[in-house]
């Protein structure tokens, strides 16, 4: 049970109090070179889906802009705590397996319409909020703990393999190899040694620019080519169409109840830190503006997006509670998406480059999950639940190709998905043993 001890403010900047206009800029670019995901995910995904340069261009811009709006809302007018929004590992994964599966057009068509049923459940009037009953499910630790260790093993594929760079390129093999080494060790000693200043909190930048540099000075990438490229322009609407594809849309269902966990677990966190009492209609309300947000961010292809445990790690940190920083980081990057020319210099990195950065991202994803389990009572129960959810999961990506032939559509891409059989088994196991099976075995 929460004590008025666990609510006692820990910082020396609340939430409403502003900064002098220098901090202010500092503390906001620090918060968002946190956000290296809104350009490492759209790339990976190019590479992954063998994309067009533009496309990917794309996806960064509306990435910079659905981060920009709901981190802005939040900070200003929602929430109103130090909340920063990206791109979430659960949406990356699910963009991957629907774009893969069907193509982008039904990935983010389908975003859409799980946003819309989300925000259908949050409704900010009333009773009519109901998802908030619903998330203590999802936000068990059991649950979320384990759905972070299995995205991180899924991403794994995407991590080392990467490193070579993609098969039929010019540079691919082993040069490309050591390049992708080196720029993983700068990141590692970036984040060991950068202590509490901004190389550790843009260690994946200075990391990717190393590399960079690098496999230009070897011969094994060139400066994309920005000849007929916009320097100011507006994302574009629809990049790739639209389409619906049932599966896909429980596969994005999946992925917004894992954001929603993450975020319910943020609120509390950051607004515990400033000894402020957080409602459940608060609550709902910064539900609901996240997916709203994803929705109209899907629109223009920004992968959905979550509140970022790191950002939240930097207001602990440096106890700067201003929420008038985190809204400037979200005007910033609500900036940066109309700079095509910028969006499209991220796109033309190397992919090994970025493969390596992200393989420490990965790494992390996974870890934070065994954190949150160390909460976990490990009894029998409980090691059964998670147990079976993270084999069977991981298990279904190599199913025999002849039987998985033989699958309905949305049962094919149920088990052959990690996070979304992962997160079904986990909530069905879990509902079923911790609140039917334990209560009937502690009567007997």
């Amino acid at each position: 049970m929460e004590t008025a001890a666990d609510r006692r403010p820990v910082l020396d900047v609340g939430f409403d109090e502003r900064v002098p206009p220098p901090k202010l800029g500092l503390f906001a670019v620090q918060h968002l070179l946190t956000l290296s995901a809104i350009w490492v995910f759209p790339v990976l995904i190019g590479i992954t889906l063998g994309l067009a340069t533009g496309d990917v261009t794309h996806m960064i811009q509306a990435s910079f802009l659905l981060a920009g709006v709901v981190t802005v809302l939040q900070s200003s007018r929602i929430v109103r705590l130090p909340i920063v929004q990206g791109p979430t590992a659960a949406f990356f994964a699910a963009l991957l397996a629907a774009g893969a599966a069907y193509g982008l057009d039904a990935a983010f068509g389908s975003m859409i319409v799980a946003g819309l049923i989300f925000m259908l459940l949050t409704i900010p009037v009333g009773r009519l909020g109901v998802l908030i009953h619903v998330l203590r499910f999802a936000t068990d630790p059991l649950v979320y703990g384990t759905m972070c260790v299995i995205i991180g093993a899924q991403l794994a594929t995407l991590g080392l393999p990467g490193w070579f760079g993609a098969e039929g390129e010019p540079a691919y093999g082993w040069k490309l190899f050591w390049i992708g080494l080196i720029t993983l060790l700068t990141v590692v000693a970036c984040l060991l040694l950068g202590g509490t200043t901004l190389i550790r909190r843009a260690a994946v930048i200075i990391g990717m620019a190393v590399g960079s540099v690098l496999a230009a000075v070897f011969g094994l990438w060139s400066l994309p080519d920005m000849s007929g490229v916009a320097f100011v322009g507006p994302p574009a609407l629809l990049p790739f169409g639209f389409a619906v594809a049932w599966p896909a849309v429980l596969l994005m269902l999946l992925a917004f109840l894992e954001s929603s966990a993450e975020a319910v677990g943020m609120y509390t966190l950051v607004s515990r830190w400033g000894g402020t009492e957080l409602t459940r209609e608060r609550i709902n309300r910064g539900l609901f503006t996240e997916y709203a947000g994803s929705v109209v961010g899907a629109l223009f292809g920004g992968i959905g997006t979550a509140s970022y445990p790191e950002n939240a790690g930097i207001v602990r940190v440096t106890r700067i509670g201003s929420r008038f920083v985190t809204m400037t980081a979200g005007f910033i990057a609500i900036a940066l998406a109309f700079l095509p020319v910028f969006s499209a210099f991220v796109a033309g990195l190397p992919g090994a480059v970025l493969a390596a950065a992200s393989t420490v991202l990965f790494g992390i994803i996974a870890m934070s999950g065994v954190q949150i389990l160390a909460a976990v009572d490990w009894d029998d129960l409980n090691i059964t639940v998670a147990g079976t959810a993270f084999i069977l999961a991981l298990g279904g990506q190599w199913l025999p190709e002849a039987m998985v032939a033989t699958m309905p559509d949305w049962v094919r891409a149920l088990v052959t998905t990690p996070m979304m059989f992962g997160a079904v088994l986990l909530i069905v196991l879990n509902a079923a043993v911790n609140y039917g099976l334990r209560p009937m075995l502690a009567r007997r």
